[in-house]
């Protein structure tokens, strides 16, 4: 029989995307109406809890001997228990051990769980490779059917058409097979109308792939747009957003961020990756128990799958687990390590094996450098790493604010208008500037681009005299006219990529901000090095060139000061210093550019830190009230426990269970009355000596399977927490006991505990709540929302902006 006001199953963990939230807009609200209780509070079907059901079978039994369905597991926006997780994995572990000494069966079956992490990081890494590769291939092709169509076969991008053409290498881009929309439609490809032809085809298709990704977030799955970096930062941190990385939200992002890249609007595909990647790790944890059942193991797994998805996204399996270790993990064992090491591996074999771009390369851009720097080249370095801090810093603060009015206007009710718009303004901008028109991957790929004999992009339309030739190398040389005219190109593409982009970044789309971020960098970078090398050609008698840039020598590298251009912005607006340099140098394959690189990181990470202290992630869960508390913070203030605690003076007394006085009906009161997620257990209302802490949640599922199962418990039952049952008259009902559930060793500080220590013990613990007592009495609670409180409210922030439950 249904019980009234309880919702049968709904202690089942839903992995649904369909009754999802939609986060990253301005609809994810946590709070409740009353904020006074102390403890984080339940989403769900318990509240109002009432308990009267019907005996179930004749049987006496201690049903909780064995687990029960639900007992031990989270509701959906609640915090993980690191500590009890931890313990029971090390308690399943300690059994397996046991058991392999008793049979052969027991042998191979600890064989294989010890192997089975090794297996899912092998799944994750193959999974993770083949849908990169497949997003690389399709992305590609749809930002040239922008432009035109292959005879040849549709489905072949501009490169590969032109790959069996006898074209020249000069006119390598105009192979017969490939034809602008103009020549299909007009049969010429020249003219005034030709050009506007072509501007309407590119508006048309980047306006229709841009609706058709909105369309399919909002419809399918909320939880696919965005970055996805804040939310799998706060995931693995502990906190539970059911559905994030559900299948519905893997299949979603991975279609829509082909479109969203395609349709030509400031944004780029390897954050999203990494989102894509720890999906492929959440689904592949459901294939075995160990991470199935435990939240912490498989917040393990999902940093390893963070590594395998900046694999992917860069070509770079060291920078992988650097950015994991550094960027997004909470929880980082040298066991996470070699995994995230091994599944990095694997996926960027696995790219490579694809072969998405034709190059034998995992990136768009791998290029490589044949001239070294000069010391004195680190001043033009050091001056691009304070843009990258500044433009960092401006870039988090103007689209924050940006972020803030979408949140609380009426324009976040608007997604699919605001991405037509955008993308209308970005189509009609871009396509006149061919640095704009280009996809941002193969901007940065010719900005990077050590210019050569061969070379036919105007960047590189230099004034020759082959006579100072020596070998491969040529030497500095005059700029011709299409150096000055890509430089203002160039100028003005960088104005649009610093605007637009503010603009881009959250709307309803997925939308990375590695690349355009490394854009703009990389833009500036190749700016300024062509104006170094222009001083030096023409001034390589001052003192600052005379000894190592002499007439006729190459010593400077224009796409040198590009790399380190991008590195710097992208420094400025994540805060990367160790996996960015990484990254940046398996990009270029370039060892002995890790000092510029360095050098350019470490300042812009100063300077944006000099303005503001959070990048762009960290500001982003501060925006959405995620429960995250930041490790790399320190806490400075001389307050105590008791200045946090709940109750308060002025709040009721703390909700308490006893351990062996209270009845069935007293217990389901109190769970209807308060919205608290657990109640500490103590010997009486007297003493208040502290037993333990028991979940609101278990305490529901336990009565409730009780009720059902266990012969004779009525309302009046007692409900006992200890050993061995009170002693009651004969003529008592059926008493419930209910140990098993109990958590006994709660963590505890006293009073005068400075909150220092008690804010580090809930960074490294990872705890929910931490109980407080005075010479052994319990006193109160101390949540990890009301640290989080605490904190913004000595940051002069406003409090509630923690909105999570």
């Amino acid at each position: 029989m249904d019980q009234k006001g309880y919702r049968r199953g709904s202690f089942q963990s839903s992995t649904s995307d369909e009754d999802m939230l939609e986060i990253a807009g301005a609809s994810l609200d946590f709070s409740m109406a009353d904020d006074d209780p102390p403890l984080d509070r339940e989403m769900g079907g318990f509240s109002s809890y009432n308990g009267g059901g019907m005996n179930g079978t004749s049987t006496m039994m201690d049903f909780l001997e064995e687990p029960l369905p639900g007992v031990g597991t989270y509701e959906d926006f609640n915090t993980i228990d690191w500590v009890r997780e931890k313990s029971r994995d090390r308690d399943r572990h300690r059994e397996i051990t046991s058991r392999s000494k008793e049979s052969t069966w027991a042998l191979i079956h600890s064989v294989s769980d010890a192997f089975s992490g090794w297996l899912l990081m092998l799944l994750i890494g193959l999974l993770a490779g083949s849908l990169a590769g497949l997003i690389d291939i399709s992305a590609h092709w749809m930002t040239d059917l922008k432009e035109g169509v292959c005879l040849a076969g549709f489905w072949f991008n501009h490169e590969h058409c032109c790959w069996k053409s006898n074209t020249t290498f000069t006119d390598r881009d105009k192979c017969p097979e490939w034809k602008s929309w103009s020549q299909l439609i007009l049969g010429h490809g020249e003219g005034a109308f030709a050009y506007i032809l072509n501007y309407f085809m590119y508006v048309i298709w980047a306006l229709l792939f841009s609706l058709l990704a909105v369309l399919l977030v909002k419809g399918f799955a909320p939880y696919a747009c965005g970055s996805g970096i804040p939310e799998i930062k706060t995931i693995l941190s502990g906190f539970i957003i059911r559905g994030y990385l559900g299948k519905w939200t893997l299949i979603i992002k991975t279609i829509t961020l082909v479109l969203a890249v395609s349709s030509g609007l400031s944004l780029g595909k390897e954050g999203p990756l990494v989102h894509v990647a720890c999906c492929c790790g959440n689904i592949l944890c459901h294939l075995f128990t160990k991470y199935r059942k435990n939240e912490a193991k498989r917040r393990e797994v999902l940093s390893a799958a963070a590594a395998a998805g900046v694999s992917v996204a860069f070509g770079a399996p060291i920078g992988g687990v650097l950015f994991s270790l550094e960027e997004v993990s909470y929880y980082f064992p040298l066991k996470t390590l070699w995994r995230s090491f091994f599944a990095a591996l694997v996926a960027a074999f696995t790219l490579r094996s694809i072969n998405p771009f034709g190059n034998s390369r995992l990136v768009l851009f791998y290029v490589e450098f044949h001239m070294p720097w000069h010391l004195l080249e680190l001043v033009p370095f050091i001056l691009l790493g304070i843009f990258g801090g500044l433009w960092g810093a401006f870039f988090i603060r103007s689209n924050i604010a940006w972020c803030r009015r979408r949140k609380t206007t009426k324009l976040g009710k608007y997604p699919v208008l605001e991405v037509f718009v955008v993308t209308a303004i970005t189509a009609l901008l871009a396509f006149p500037n061919e640095y704009t028109r280009m996809s941002t991957s193969e901007l940065i790929s010719e900005l990077f681009n050590d210019c050569g004999i061969l070379d036919s992009s105007k960047l590189c339309e230099y004034v020759n005299d082959f006579n100072s030739t020596k070998g491969d190398d040529l030497p500095d040389r005059a700029a011709g006219p299409g150096v000055y005219t890509a430089m203002w190109q160039l100028a003005l593409a960088l104005i649009m990529k610093v605007f637009i982009t503010i603009f881009t970044f959250g709307m309803k789309v997925p939308s990375g901000l590695f690349i355009p971020s490394m854009a703009v960098g990389a833009i500036a970078g190749r700016l300024l090095g062509v104006a170094v090398e222009q001083l030096a050609f023409y001034h390589h008698d001052w003192a600052i060139f005379s000894g190592w840039c002499s007439q006729g020598a190459d010593c400077i590298t224009p796409g040198l000061y590009a790399m380190v251009g991008a590195a710097a912005c992208l420094g400025g607006v994540t805060r990367m210093t160790v996996s960015l340099v990484v990254i940046m140098f398996e990009l270029t394959g370039g060892l002995e550019y890790i000092v510029p690189l360095m050098a350019a990181a470490m300042t812009s990470k100063w300077v944006a830190d000099a303005i503001g202290r959070e990048g762009i992630y960290d500001a982003h869960i501060r925006l959405n009230g995620y429960p995250f508390l930041e490790a790399k913070e320190e806490f400075s203030h001389k307050t105590l426990a008791m200045d946090v605690m709940r109750p308060r003076r002025s709040d009721p007394p703390l909700t308490v269970i006893t351990q062996d006085s209270m009845t069935v009906e007293d217990v389901e009161t109190i769970i209807n009355e308060t919205t608290y997620s657990g109640y500490p257990v103590v010997v009486s209302r007297e003493s208040q000596r502290l037993v333990g802490f028991v979940l609101r949640r278990d305490l529901i599922i336990s009565i409730e399977n009780a009720r059902k199962k266990q012969d004779g418990i009525v309302s009046t039952s007692i409900i006992y927490f200890t050993d061995h049952s009170p002693p009651l008259p004969p003529s008592s009902p059926s008493m419930l006991k209910l140990r098993s559930i109990l958590d006994l060793s709660p963590f505890t500080v006293t009073d005068q505990t400075p909150m220092e220590i008690v804010v580090d013990i809930f960074r490294k613990l990872g705890l929910r709540q931490c109980l407080v007592t005075h010479n052994g009495k319990l006193l109160g609670i101390i949540t990890k929302k009301d640290v989080l409180k605490h904190i913004a409210q000595l940051a002069n922030q406003d409090p509630d902006s923690i909105l999570f439950n």
